[in-house]
């Protein structure tokens, strides 16, 4: 063999086990830089609109590094053909071990990727007014990764796994605007007089403080009444009522809701609107079995 063989196989070599490897490398690593960048824009957008510290989505950006440079390792073994055997020794472990941690951690794995699904999708953000299913409801307080903190009208927080969140129906009362319809509810009798009863409860729901005209200009114009009060359904002993009134925060409007139930008894009390309540008509038969009883005995 010839010097200029030497050389060859010795610049061969040099390209297959260093220049190969170290390309490989930096071709990672400008990639992991790019879409570090990517993703920090996109965590960092999403973080201000969740109200969240963006700094909690950090290990997104290192998972992504770390998925880059692992195929990085694992081409450069493919490409070294010395190396490529212990690759796949080195590597069907790693794949056992991951397969084993994987399944210990599947529920970790499912609220981190249902975190992730709300960083995308926003579908509620740090101090909206919130319902989940028909369980829990509050104010949101917090938002990781793992689970997302409440805190609901009793003041109480409540740590939710992410994963469960996503299963249920979310009622968001303030996405996109604060301004929430309660619907009064008033019940009264047949004898009653519908028109004062729906005067009552317009005049009552307008002199509220919580209350706010949601009529556009158009509605004004047309002379749609500021408080819109239907009948819309009969009971058994009652005409029911409901009235549509608008503030501008759900909290503002419970208060009111329940502010509005009092002060509309009370005029209802005064100008002598009846609220019905369910009559019964309870039957004796055990007196009536003892007269029968009486009068056999004395017709023998």
């Amino acid at each position: 063999m010839n010097i200029k063989t030497l050389l060859l196989d010795s610049n061969s070599k040099l390209i297959e086990y260093i220049v190969i490897p170290f390309l490989i490398l930096v071709i990672a690593f400008i990639l992991s830089k790019v879409l570090r960048a990517i993703l920090n824009k996109f965590v960092t957008g999403a973080s201000s609109k969740l109200n969240v510290d963006p700094t909690k989505y950090n290990f997104l950006k290192n998972a992504v590094s770390f998925v880059i440079f692992t195929l990085a390792i694992v081409v450069i073994f493919q490409t070294i053909p010395s190396l490529r055997a212990y690759g796949v020794t080195l590597f069907a472990s790693a794949g056992i071990l991951a397969a084993i941690v994987g399944f210990a951690s599947q529920s970790a794995f499912s609220n981190i990727i249902s975190g992730i699904f709300i960083v995308i999708f926003k579908p509620f953000r740090v101090g909206d007014l919130i319902n989940i299913g028909e369980t829990h409801s509050g104010t949101v307080e917090d938002i990781t990764l793992r689970h997302t903190i409440i805190r609901n009208f009793e003041n109480r927080r409540i740590v939710i796994p992410n994963s469960i969140i996503s299963e249920q129906t979310i009622t968001n009362s303030t996405l996109t605007d604060d301004k929430t319809c309660m619907f009064v509810i008033m019940s009264i009798s047949y004898d009653s007089d519908i028109e004062l009863a729906i005067r009552i409860m317009q005049e009552e729901a307008m002199a509220h403080p919580f209350h706010i005209d949601n009529r556009t200009q158009e509605d004004i114009d047309k002379g749609t009444p500021d408080v819109i009060v239907r009948l819309v359904s009969f009971g058994d002993s009652s005409v029911n009522l409901r009235a549509s009134v608008w503030a501008n925060h759900p909290t503002d409007g419970f208060a009111m809701k329940c502010d509005l139930h009092k002060s509309i008894k009370e005029r209802f009390d005064k100008e002598g609107i009846e609220i019905p309540f369910p009559y019964r008509t309870i039957i004796y038969k055990e007196k009536k079995i003892a007269d029968a009883t009486t009068s056999n005995k004395e017709s023998l």
